[in-house]
């Protein structure tokens, strides 16, 4: 099922956006076009109790100023964060209280900073912490897992362990920052709304908007053709969206928002910090006898956001009994979202670091240690895994990284000033599919389009499609014109949870063999008026046999400590990971190496630094938040292993986008440790921490 070497395709777009033509949200012309500009609370709780326009409304070019007063009603929707300007209330620092709309940007950035905004404030809770007495059990965590499991006697096996551990692992609160900001243009055309949008998925916010503003389906389009990153904080509507569809029926002129730098850290997503206890007892021999995994994480008054974090430790390694936990509390801050593998990323930190703390405990290689670990069926739900590879992949990773010649002695490697340490961790990542739509056509010249409303933010995801069209329609690539972002076309799942290439390419096969069957049955007869087939996965998806279904991985990091800075160098990270058929090597490649390169910057850099005094971030901009530049990225190298599952999905794919960077981070800290004999358990590691 590997795809021929012929098949490794450059991007499609690829051209369009190197010369600039790929137009995004922000970039599509209109006439008389409009800027909005959002105003933000500059408390973290309380109320607006005035607003004072007339300055704004006086300046030139100023069309309108919407706030709570003003602004129209909307229907409620779940998520109370798109209850724009509905209420006075204020529940975290620079949320949404209004909005200036002008001529042209210049003019709306000015009359934003002449209004005038009068707050009764109350007082407020930031900080995140394991005593709270506000935290509380939710009902489940995202997407729909249960919040705690339990399986045998936890607390008894850890009494009677050989070797124990118990520790607590912390992540901070970190933000995604996609190149291409939230940006919206809103048109009404009499009574049909068009909205170019940056999301990753118009079909959603196609019906959310139809909803909110109490519209048929059929009266909204939301176009997302490019889409520059998205990183799973663009998986849901945003406030953005519903200000530019208001502004443009206040002002009846087409209206285009884009969301700053910090604003990007304000109201669109981030990932809650975290608090992990992690327990591990063991035999002499290193095989678990018990496993705990307890969250402390936060979200918002506005909106319950639980994230999935201690999810993966039910299932990665064998261990008779079993413990995960998830508590939540509901903080002055804004409400946190997906950000790239959700759950499994801070989560298998904390697993991860804890199983190289239990390797050097038991005097286990931390390879062999986690060989010695894995379970012959999912040990979660007792059922057997589609298929998996985890311990091919940490064997194959092992042997390209030289890990046989590591002394696991720390702090024992010198170069100069640097020490020198390697490290490894494991990387799993679910393989979900959903139901989706496409049509595939032939017109009478012989040339095939199809059509379905996915989204490529980035990730090659019109290019995977052209070659799985090709392949089901057995014709050359150049002949497959595939056609997405665009609400109008069939309604096919979001772009994240690493299942939009399984779920959208299942529907594009079966069209496109829908359509080939049907031409061979006419003798490759094309109609004078063409043919298409369409097709729903639906049914078919909700079929499939109850399995396990999981892409592995394993990463390798060396790491340079400087003896006197503490300053952290990582000059190799290798991953090699089995994701089941790789549709696009050249794509795919570059997705793994973007989440490892991600996982660096989680290890190393990215920390949202919250004052208590005020409720805010302090370093809202990219030139105070760390992410990984050029200098911090040397030797870094993804590949996979043959895996064919026909099990998994009906094209054998499993999904790379989130894999590359779960076990990066942890990777990091544990080479960290080798090098220095310095353990960190909280995220990004701090130079500090290093010294002495």
């Amino acid at each position: 099922m590997t795809p021929s070497p012929a098949l490794d395709l450059a991007r499609i777009e690829g051209r369009e956006k190197v010369t600039g033509r790929a137009r995004y949200a922000a970039e599509y012309p209109a006439d008389r076009v409009a800027h909005a500009v959002v105003l933000q609370a500059t408390i973290a709780r309380g109320e607006v109790v005035d607003v004072d326009a007339a300055a704004a409304l006086a300046l030139p070019g100023v069309l309108a100023v919407l706030w709570h007063g003003s602004a129209e009603r909307l229907r409620p929707v779940a998520d109370g964060e798109l209850a724009v300007l509905q209420s006075p209330a204020v529940a975290y620092r620079g949320q949404v209280v209004g909005a200036v709309v002008a001529d042209s940007l210049e003019v709306a950035r000015e009359a934003a900073g002449l209004v005038r905004v009068t707050y009764r404030t109350e007082a407020h809770a930031v900080e995140l912490r394991d005593d709270d007495p506000r935290l509380y059990r939710p009902d489940r965590v995202n997407p729909n897992y249960e919040t705690d499991t339990a399986q045998g006697d936890v607390d008894t096996a850890l009494a009677a362990a050989e070797v124990a551990i118990d520790h607590v692992y912390r992540t901070p609160a970190v933000h995604n920052n996609p190149m291409e900001p939230h940006a919206a243009m809103a048109e009404w055309d009499g009574h049909r709304l068009t909205v170019h949008d940056s999301n990753q998925g118009s079909t959603l916010v196609r019906d959310t908007l139809a909803e909110l503003f109490d519209l048929g389906r059929d009266r909204v389009r939301v176009i997302a053709r490019h889409v520059g990153g998205g990183f799973g904080q663009k998986g849901t509507p945003r406030p953005h969206v519903v200000v530019a569809v208001m502004a443009a029926r206040a002002t009846h002129r087409p209206v285009r928002l884009v969301v700053t730098r910090q604003q990007m850290f304000a109201f669109v997503g981030y990932r809650t910090p975290t608090i992990q206890r992690v327990r591990l007892g063991a035999d002499a021999a290193g095989r678990l006898t018990a496993v705990d995994h307890g969250v402390v994480e936060q979200s918002s008054t506005v909106r319950e956001f639980a994230e999935q974090t201690a999810v993966a430790t039910r299932m990665l390694y064998a261990a008779p009994n079993r413990r995960t936990a998830h508590r939540l509390a509901r903080l002055d801050v804004p409400t946190p979202a997906w950000m790239r593998a959700p759950g499994e990323c801070p989560g298998m930190f904390a697993l991860e670091s804890a199983m190289d703390e239990l390797a050097i405990a038991c005097r286990i290689d931390p390879v062999e240690l986690r060989i010695r670990n894995e379970p012959a069926v999912d040990p979660e739900h007792d059922i057997p895994f589609s298929s998996r590879n985890l311990v091919a992949c940490l064997r194959e990773g092992a042997g390209r990284f030289g890990w046989a010649d590591r002394d696991p002695r720390p702090a024992q490697r010198r170069d100069g000033r640097w020490l020198v340490g390697t490290g490894v961790a494991a990387s799993t990542y679910p393989a979900r599919l959903r139901g989706a739509s496409a049509s595939a056509a032939v017109d009478p010249s012989g040339a095939f389009t199809v059509r379905i409303d996915a989204t490529d933010i980035g990730t090659g995801a019109r290019t995977a499609l052209t070659i799985i069209a090709a392949e089901a329609l057995r014709v050359p690539p150049d002949r497959v014109r595939v056609e997405i972002g665009d609400s109008d076309l069939p309604p096919a799942g979001l772009a994240g949870g690493s299942m939009g290439t399984s779920s959208w390419g299942t529907a594009v096969t079966r069209a496109c063999a829908g359509l080939r069957e049907t031409l061979e049955a006419r003798d490759l007869v094309v109609p004078d008026d063409g043919l298409e087939v369409a097709v729903d996965t639906a049914a078919e998806v909700a079929a499939l046999p109850r399995l396990s279904r999981y892409a592995f991985g394993a990463q390798f990091a060396e790491v340079r400590v400087d003896v006197d800075t503490g300053e952290v160098r990582v000059p190799r990270l290798l991953g090699i990971f089995a994701a089941g058929r790789i549709i696009n090597p050249r794509t795919a490649r570059s997705q793994l190496l973007g989440g490892m390169i991600m996982g660096l910057s989680m290890a190393l850099h990215e920390e949202s630094v919250m004052d208590p005094r005020f409720g805010d971030y302090v370093n809202h901009d990219l030139a105070s938040y760390h992410i990984a530049a050029n200098a911090d990225v040397l030797d870094l190298q993804a590949d996979w292993i043959d895996e064919d599952d026909p099990r998994v999905n009906p094209i054998g794919a499993k999904g790379i986008g989130e894999i590359g960077i779960v076990g990066t981070a942890a990777a990091i800290a544990n080479a960290v440790h080798h090098a220095t004999g310095v353990r960190i358990r909280d995220l990004p590691i701090h130079l500090e921490r290093l010294l002495g």
